[in-house]
């Protein structure tokens, strides 16, 4: 393994998601408090399961590129771009998005990394994805294409 990242949501969405606590609170303490408290634990957990499944993990080894559940071999890997702000994400994602692209975008991530796809048979031109590192996964995947061809 030459890279691994997995996007996880930062420390402020698992605190806006623990809203759910009292939400359920409110709800059920008029009824059954003990079955509300529980509820809510339950509740939270499930919130907090969905979100680290949710995100995606990038994989670089020797031969393969994988973002979530996607994969391709390190020799049909073109240029690979940083976009290591949130405005040049955002124009990636945004305006600067080619329709075809291949995305795995997550609004908890404001950067990106664009790889361009060099496969005649592959209708994409690119993938596009969230990392919280672009440029270390661009220099690890400048690393694997450098072992690959010797």
């Amino acid at each position: 393994m030459i890279y691994r990242e997995r996007v996880t949501p930062s420390w402020t969405a698992y605190l806006a998601g623990a809203l759910i606590v009292p939400a359920v609170l409110v709800v059920f303490l008029p009824i059954n408090p003990g079955v509300g408290a529980i509820l809510a634990l339950v509740a939270f957990a499930g919130f907090v399961v969905l979100m680290v499944n949710g995100s995606p993990v990038i994989e670089i080894d020797a031969t393969t590129l994988r973002v979530g559940s996607a994969k391709v071999p390190l020799r049909y890997v073109g240029e690979a771009v940083a976009h290591p702000d949130r405005e040049s994400a955002r124009q990636a994602a945004g305006p600067g998005l080619d329709a075809r692209a291949w995305t795995c975008l997550r609004g908890w991530a404001t950067t990106s990394v664009r790889v361009d796809i060099d496969d005649a048979n592959d209708p994409i031109p690119y993938w596009l994805f969230s990392s919280r590192d672009p440029e270390a996964v661009v220099a690890a995947l400048e690393r694997a294409r450098t072992k690959l061809k010797k």
